[in-house]
């Protein structure tokens, strides 16, 4: 494993190979990482394909994307990389189709693009509003929208879409269009489950609550605690019963088993990842 990778899972979690996805397509967006470590995107795309799934990986910057597939590619894995804008219509539906061409057909699709914005209904500009529906929300029904019907000529398949605890519950700061997009991934999720299930598509949702992933250190101090990402830390573990932070793989290991057939009879629902964060009363 790379030396940048934080450590934290003991090894037969963060290295484990049982073949849950063998054989299988797994298209992943926002795969790479805003910095060195366990975002959710990458630690998917690298578990995914240690899993045994060929991983159509996607995020718009380059570099940080082909950190991903290096690592995979390294353990032995099959990854091919695109590098766009996944609230583009016409680039997803072209990513999808060529994964398509490329593979016959996905099985698997996991929507993960996010990023939040302060601000509350009074403060948060329209732009910004505007602009965090559409990476938050609408990246989700893009995929969707272009990969159910390819799921549908392969006889089924499976989408997980990632939101966050900031859809269920206040988190410790105002960011009103990022949980209101977060909100509607959850209900998109729901939707598409009940409309899609007899075409052997199953949709669920992971919600992950506040892990330590890379953005705490590339964005979220700054955003939030004048660049001290000690005291921001302190203040999300704090909210958390277990006592820790995840990372994450954490979010990884349950879209892993939303992903696969070990949830055969799963759809329309949520796992939230979150420490206990959400189910606490203060």
């Amino acid at each position: 494993m790379p030396e940048d990778l934080p450590e934290g899972l003991p090894e037969d979690l963060s290295d484990r190979r049982l073949g849950r996805l063998a054989g299988r397509i797994a298209v992943i967006g926002g795969a790479g990482s805003v910095g060195p470590g366990w975002g959710n995107g990458r630690a998917t795309a690298v578990i995914f394909a240690r899993e045994g799934a060929t991983v159509f990986l996607a995020d718009r910057d380059k570099e940080s994307l082909e950190v991903t597939a290096r690592q995979i590619r390294e353990e032995g894995g099959t990854a091919h990389t695109t590098v766009l804008d996944v609230t583009e219509p016409e680039a997803v539906q072209g990513h999808l189709a060529e994964c398509e061409r490329t593979a016959g057909r996905i099985d698997v699709l996991v929507n993960n693009v996010g990023g939040s914005r302060a601000g509350g209904a009074v403060d948060l500009a329209l732009d910004d509003w505007e602009g965090q529906l559409r990476t938050n929300l609408t990246s989700a029904f893009l995929a969707c929208k272009y990969a159910v019907p390819i799921m549908r000529r392969g006889g089924g398949g499976t989408i997980v879409n990632t939101a966050s605890a900031s859809g269920l519950r206040w988190t410790g700061s105002a960011q009103v269009g990022y949980a209101a997009a977060k909100a509607a991934v959850i209900q998109l999720s729901r939707v598409s489950a009940v409309e899609f299930a007899p075409d052997g598509i199953r949709v669920n949702t992971v919600v992950p609550g506040q892990l330590h992933t890379p953005m705490v250190e590339a964005r979220l101090a700054g955003q939030r605690a004048g660049g001290d990402v000690e005291k921001l830390l302190a203040q999300r573990q704090a909210r958390i019963p277990l006592g820790f932070m995840g990372d994450g793989r954490d979010t990884a290991y349950a879209a892993l088993f939303l992903a696969s057939d070990e949830a055969r009879f799963v759809t329309g629902t949520e796992i939230v990842v979150d420490g206990g964060m959400t189910a606490r009363c203060d």
